[in-house]
């Protein structure tokens, strides 16, 4: 099942991993991974759902706050945004995103619904891309409370939302985050006119601030008209992975990761949404605030979850740990059951 959008869809029919479905028909839920894999899955009967429904306290059973590991510590993450701040002064990258994987077993697999646990998300954490793909027997089990829009399709019109630059408040930010946010709006820019018509690709919101619970971030729009021979599979090939978790230049940026992070993304930094190919719309969002289970063959299952920010030469190393223990701490919570109402 998937659920986005006030829409509820059931009745698999179909999974596919090329993009190209997509320009076909039917309800398509789709889930890309960081490293490049997607899984796009076509339901047959999709119901309007309005509000989330009322948590269900046995569907999910979250780890313990303690169990939960990082894939990078605090000194290890430190060296990484070190290194980064390197790379820029040797000219080889302006913005490189750093993240970690955090990691814990699950005590209950059969209380490892991610439906469930969306919907803890969504009376704990609201986010505007809030959603689902549950699709065990292809290994995606996917719950986002993503803040961030990747691409919106409405027809030929596109939209992005990147986001850069995080605080607990707007006075939390800085020179460096408005700094960040205009380097990565230039680089989706560039992304989305590799199949935009010349001309038609605009900024028409840059460095807006957006609250959200717990913390404020700044978020700017860009927006284009697709070529009449670009569709899904073009925007992929143009604009993934989104550059708002790689950096710039891309291709350097993704090297730095590569070098840096000692976990796959998966999920996290990928894209999480649907397309209703009948209509030629669709929504997918940055796979940030985002939580997956992978199961093992005996019955044991890990639920993992990432967090990062974004490395300039302005970057203090320690404030940036700091972000993404921010960006964490609150999703943790929910998912561990510590947490499960709104906070203005």
């Amino acid at each position: 099942m998937a659920r986005f959008a006030g829409r509820v869809a059931t009745g698999l029919r179909e999974v596919s991993h090329d993009p190209a479905v997509l320009e076909g028909s039917g309800f398509w839920a789709v889930v890309a991974d960081f490293e490049g894999g997607i899984t796009c899955a076509r339901f047959a009967d999709v119901r309007a759902e309005e509000s989330f429904p009322r948590a269900d306290p046995a569907g999910w059973l979250g780890p313990e706050r303690a169990a939960w590991h990082s894939s990078l510590d605090r000194d290890a993450y430190v060296y990484g945004v070190r290194s980064i701040r390197e790379y820029i002064a040797a000219g080889e990258v302006y913005q490189a995103n750093l993240c970690r994987i955090l990691s814990a077993p699950l005590p209950d697999p059969a209380r490892a619904d991610v439906d469930a646990l969306t919907t803890r998300l969504a009376h704990g954490n609201p986010a505007p891309y809030a959603g689902t793909v549950r699709l065990p027997d292809h290994g995606v089990e996917v719950a986002t409370a993503s803040p961030e829009l990747f691409l919106r399709r409405t027809g030929a019109v596109v939209l992005s939302g990147p986001i850069k630059g995080t605080g607990r408040t707007e006075a939390d930010l800085l020179e460096k985050d408005f700094a960040e946010n205009v380097m990565i709006v230039d680089l989706v820019r560039n992304d989305v006119s590799r199949v935009c018509a010349t001309g038609t690709v605009t900024v028409p919101d840059l460095c807006a601030v957006e609250k959200h619970p717990g913390l404020v971030h700044l978020v700017s729009t860009v927006q284009g008209e697709l070529r009449p021979d670009a569709g899904w599979p073009e925007l992929f090939d143009a604009a993934f992975p989104p550059g708002s978790v790689t950096g710039a230049p891309k291709s350097s940026a993704l090297r730095i990761i590569e070098e840096l992070e000692t976990a796959p993304r998966g999920p996290y930094c990928g894209a999480v949404g649907w397309v209703d190919a009948d209509r030629g719309v669709g929504e997918l969002a940055v796979g940030i605030r985002t939580f997956w289970v992978e199961r093992g063959p005996v019955g044991e299952a890990t639920v993992r979850f990432g967090t990062g920010a974004g490395i300039t030469w302005g970057s203090d190393p320690d404030r940036e740990w700091d972000e993404t223990e921010l960006k964490a701490s609150r999703l943790l919570a929910v998912a561990s059951g510590e947490s499960t109402a709104p906070r203005s």
